[in-house]
């Protein structure tokens, strides 16, 4: 038991450090006149989700009988045991990245008051709800009891709740948001690699936590889980440059740390579900798709601004379904359903299409409607002089760099 209360405090932190991981991995690819302010959207999350989480977030999700939303039973973690703070906290480290992710889309030209307002009331509508439907479990068996797990679906650690519902939202919240302005006649190209290169490290070595953690124990698990995040990362990567090199004719170090990326949040969903084989197929379709999805914007005209519906949604969405191919019972000893390879028919793919698409539809859905009202009510976008100057001084009177 002490073994297992050091390993998740341990991944806790590892999440945690996420990040400003992913901080710095978004800062580089933003122009130098919004480096702070990318830095400041993503660290202000570590803010906001705490005490939402602590005042209602965990009590909504994770809470109570209801297949589609908690209860008000711990309140401002009343009557909680200090031994359940645990796992209540390593949770919140996956609620306080899921929004950052968000931020990526929306690069250069979202009010940073905005920012502040969307973030808690996001996490309400969509992050609580989709994390009761995939993460409930009740009983002292512990049993699957959220609208989409109880139907059999699975997400080890989050594909579904974190990626798909982050990339989706950041889709809507483009749509209404509107494109940069002078985007895609305008070259708009990362103001500093070396910080991405450096933010995609620290988000492969945070992602141990995030997926290995995610076993909630120092077990074999937790180790499968490992070596399919270090696998995928790898293959992913690979498989991201070699797009790049097939369809622009060189390998980039954008493409390496986006390829990295990739995989990783391919194989969130599935981490602890497949072996080693699974890990390298998912690697592999996820950093090829994702290669070619970032590429889509362009043809359908959404400014994502940092490809997060590219690399998230769909690396998600990839990952996600794959469990319905690649899922092995045999290989980790579960006694969940086995995939298309092991299983007895197509049962789990279909759940794993029905989860991954019914959560982000619902993610598009009501971000789109949130980020409407805002825009009719307090207002969503920068002005054309702020953009112009810089986000950094118009919102937070600081220059990344002074010359």
């Amino acid at each position: 038991m002490n073994g297992d209360n050091a390993w998740i405090l341990t991944s806790a932190a590892l999440v945690l450090f996420m990040v400003p991981g992913l901080a710095l991995f978004y800062g580089g690819m933003a122009r130098s006149k919004n480096m702070l302010n990318m830095l400041m959207m993503n660290m202000v999350c570590l803010g906001i989700v705490p005490v939402f989480w602590i005042v209602i977030g965990y009590t909504l999700s994770s809470t109570g009988t209801n297949q589609w939303i908690g209860s008000f039973d711990a309140f401002f973690l009343a009557d909680v045991p200090r031994d359940d703070l645990r796992d209540i906290f390593f949770a919140l480290t996956f609620a306080s990245i899921t929004p950052a992710l968000i931020s990526g889309a929306v690069a250069d030209r979202l009010k940073f008051s905005a920012w502040m307002v969307f973030v808690p009331v996001w996490m309400l509508l969509v992050f609580v709800p989709a994390w009761a439907w995939v993460f409930r479990f009740n009983g002292d068996d512990g049993a699957a009891s959220g609208f989409l797990n109880a139907r059999g679906s699975l997400d080890f650690a989050g594909g579904t709740v974190v990626h798909v519902a982050a990339g989706a939202a950041s889709l809507a919240l483009v749509l209404v948001l509107g494109k940069r302005r002078g985007w895609p006649n305008e070259p708009m190209l990362p103001h500093n690699l070396p910080f991405t290169m450096i933010g995609a490290g620290i988000l492969w070595f945070g992602w141990f936590g995030f997926n290995a953690g995610s076993a909630f124990a120092a077990d074999g698990v937790a180790i499968q889980a490992f070596a399919n995040t270090f696998t995928a990362g790898a293959v992913a990567m690979l498989a991201w440059l070699l797009v790049e090199r097939i369809v622009d004719g060189h390998a980039t170090s954008l493409g390496a740390a986006s390829g990295i990326v990739a995989g990783l949040v391919g194989i969130t969903p599935g981490a602890g579900f497949m072996g080693i084989h699974g890990a390298m197929g998912v690697g592999f379709a996820a950093g090829a798709l994702c290669a070619l999805a970032v590429r889509v914007k362009y043809k359908f005209g959404y400014d994502d601004a940092l490809d997060v519906v590219g690399v998230h949604m769909v690396g998600g969405l990839v990952g996600g379904i794959l469990i319905g191919v690649f899922a092995s019972p045999s290989a980790l000893g579960g006694d969940f359903e086995g995939g298309l390879i092991e299983g007895d028919g197509a049962g789990l793919l279909f759940e794993q299409i029905f989860a991954n698409v019914f959560v982000g539809i619902y993610s598009f859905v009501i971000t789109y409607g949130i980020a409407y009202v805002m825009a009719s009510t307090m207002g969503l976008r920068s002005d054309p002089e702020e953009e112009l100057r810089g986000l950094d001084l118009a919102y937070h009177a600081e220059q990344a760099y002074n010359s």
